[in-house]
């Protein structure tokens, strides 16, 4: 379905700005990421990595206090905090005041992957959109938390990234997935216009809009249909921000490189044997060709 004339179809794919030979990691954006529980520590070390690959600074991964220790021997290059947990060892309602507090200084701030559903998750994602004014990029069980409570997408003072695939966004319109996947342009640049977010409705043929502008993704492969690549994409999108992007160019560049990398990932293993991670051995090749 061809998207409304009203709305600017985007075609030119922004890149990332030349590193200054004296520039420092604290140039290149401090990524808060809040992710992961007791079953889905993967989570977190997918959508941290993922920041790393794609230029962050500093990694900062903060996840319920039982897996802390498994996160942290995933990869030495980020740092890890502790957060409250419940008894299902996703994140208790305190975390929310730990979650404040590690936001302070950071460039961008992503939450979601792999927090699990719960009364705590809800609230802590309540609370960073009311009383954060930082970019957030929104994801998974984030979303999930935001189910009959989008309107705190517009209490939040800053820019807001959403990144749903079509169940998620289905149950944030209260719609169907059918009809989601029937007007997916439409949708999303409504829901995007109505909440001044950007969404990027994932899928085949991604599409990334704010409301005014649309990009439809060119890049990824069927062998992405595969637990753990959204979580690399939440990663992607906060580490270009965190680069100074504005948030559409940063979700619409990060899109594109995510499908890039799944694509020389198919091209080198096939689709049938990708896995989440290939991505993260890719995403520098993509970034070096751009």
């Amino acid at each position: 379905m061809q998207p409304n004339a009203a709305y600017e179809m985007v075609s030119q794919m922004p890149v990332l700005p030349p590193r200054d030979p004296e520039g420092n990691k604290g140039d290149y954006g401090r990524v808060l990421i809040v992710a992961g529980s007791r079953d889905m520590s993967g989570a977190a070390v997918l959508a941290a990595s993922a920041a790393l690959r794609a230029g962050a600074g500093l990694v900062y991964v903060a996840v319920p206090q039982g897996i802390q220790q498994r996160v942290a021997i995933a990869n030495p290059c980020y740092l890890t905090a502790p957060l409250p947990e419940d008894e299902q060892g996703q994140l208790g309602a305190a975390a929310a005041a730990d979650v404040l507090r590690l936001a302070a200084g950071k460039s961008v701030l992503a939450i979601g992957p792999g927090l699990g559903q719960g009364p705590g998750v809800t609230a802590v994602v309540k609370q960073v959109l009311a009383d954060l004014s930082l970019p957030l990029v929104v994801d998974a069980d984030g979303l999930n938390a935001l189910q009959g409570h989008t309107d705190f997408l517009k209490r939040h003072s800053g820019p807001v990234v959403i990144t749903p695939h079509p169940g998620e966004f289905a149950r944030l319109i209260n719609g169907s997935v059918a009809d989601v996947q029937t007007h997916r342009h439409e949708r999303a640049a409504a829901f995007a216009s109505e909440h001044q977010i950007v969404v990027v409705l994932k899928g085949h043929g991604t599409i990334v809009t704010d409301g005014r502008r649309l990009y439809q993704n060119t890049t990824g492969n069927p062998g992405m249909a595969t637990g753990g690549t959204g979580d690399v994409l939440t990663g992607l999108i906060a580490a270009v921000i965190g680069q100074r992007l504005e948030p559409f160019a940063a979700a619409q560049l990060a899109v594109y490189v995510h499908g890039f990398a799944g694509d020389l990932a198919r091209d080198r293993l096939g689709e049938v044997s990708l896995i989440a991670s290939d991505l993260l051995e890719y995403v520098p090749h993509v970034f070096r060709n751009l």
